[in-house]
């Protein structure tokens, strides 16, 4: 599914611009041979890791047991 992820990522910058969207579904319909519960169930699998993945960042987050984002180096350049 990392194809997907990528495509899910790629250009948000134009909201009105569903071809992304379209492509993302086709592209997962035919990962599930065209299966349509195979592919609502294999979205809402990955949906329900994600937001493990994602409680378990804040947790460790908050408990102080993963750094918190680095502020970018000042640029030397003159």
């Amino acid at each position: 599914m990392s194809d997907l992820k990528s495509e899910l990522k790629s250009d948000h910058s134009d909201v009105r611009d569903n071809s992304h969207y379209e492509r993302a579904c086709d592209q997962a319909i035919a990962m599930c041979d065209g299966n349509l519960r195979s592919t609502i169930k294999a979205l809402i699998m990955a949906n329900e890791y994600l937001e493990a993945e994602l409680q378990e960042l804040q947790a460790a987050i908050s408990s102080g047991c993963a750094p918190l984002r680095a502020e970018p180096a000042a640029s030397d350049a003159a």
